[in-house]
């Protein structure tokens, strides 16, 4: 699945207020993107009906350069393998499938 980022960001982090594994989420997603020097973004949900209903049960949920990496827990080695790769790269392993 797909979404547009939010602004220029390479992670993006789905959440909503109260929800302590996103707060967990949070807090390793910005820890990996301060090693990796890359941006990421917080959108909480409730602001909008249709994030809402979208992931109210899988929050939070992350996006790495536009496309769903991982909801509920964040694997920081997996998170910077995925920065790691261009979105280039990332097209190019898909055409190989």
């Amino acid at each position: 699945m797909t979404v547009a980022h939010s602004g220029d960001a390479r992670v993006v982090v789905y959440s909503r207020p109260g929800c302590h594994l996103c707060e967990v989420a949070e807090t390793l997603v910005a820890e990996v993107c301060a090693e990796t020097g890359d941006s990421w973004a917080r959108v909480d949900i409730t602001t909008d009906d249709d994030l809402t209903s979208r992931w109210t049960e899988q929050v939070p949920v992350t996006f790495v350069d536009g496309a769903q990496h991982a909801f509920w827990r964040v694997d920081p080695v997996r998170l910077r393998k995925a920065l790691a790769r261009t979105p280039a790269d990332r097209y190019d392993t898909a055409e190989e499938m």
